[in-house]
């Protein structure tokens, strides 16, 4: 299965827009990590025709909160570039894998904070100010950040049935049933008598 894990950053936020569509809005970076090559990648709006094709040959992509924010607004990009519909691919996103298992709405901070002893560098609206100030770098790191986040996540969760959250001075634990987050795919043998 070819799986990739991404993550984006905005040039603007809702209040800029005067909506809560994540389709109003506009992405300065996509951050992507490919399992079949085992590298991390960044793309810029304008470079998007280099990115599509991690996209083309995915059969998971992994995001958090990617259902809700992610997916919807790159997919407007993919569609504009006639190659389809993301909704399409198959997805999974670890806050409504979270969400659906303990009713809690958790930040990948407290996440990261929680399972690996780690914080985000940055959030999203500080990568806003980085964008009108033009400091691209800096949110290529924090973007990829993020997706290195998200991807460890993913491989802990899918490893430990579980993950660990931080919760003011304490942490605690959230249990996850994930045995159809990466489907099996049968071989049907057919006897020749």
């Amino acid at each position: 299965m070819k799986k990739i894990v991404f993550d984006i950053e905005t040039r603007n936020i809702f209040q800029d827009v005067g909506s809560r569509d994540p389709a109003d809005l506009d992405i300065s970076i996509v951050g992507v990590y490919d399992y079949e090559t085992d590298k991390y990648h960044s793309f810029l709006q304008e470079e998007f025709d280099k990115m599509w094709p991690f996209f083309k040959k995915a059969d998971l992509m992994i995001t958090f909160n990617g259902e809700y924010f992610d997916i919807p607004l790159l997919n407007k990009y993919y569609k504009k570039a006639g190659l389809g519909d993301l909704k399409d691919i198959r997805s999974l996103d670890l806050f409504k894998e979270v969400k659906n298992s303990s009713g809690k709405w958790l930040k990948l901070d407290k996440i990261a904070e929680g399972t690996f002893g780690i914080n985000k560098i940055a959030d999203g609206l500080e990568a806003v100010v980085w964008w009108r100030k033009g400091e691209v770098e800096k949110i290529r790191k924090y973007c990829l950040d993020d997706v290195k986040i998200t991807k460890d996540v993913y491989e802990y969760s899918l490893k430990n049935k579980k993950i660990i959250f931080k919760e003011g001075p304490f942490t605690k634990e959230i249990k996850l049933d994930t045995k159809h987050w990466e489907p099996t795919f049968e071989i049907k043998t057919q006897s020749l008598f």
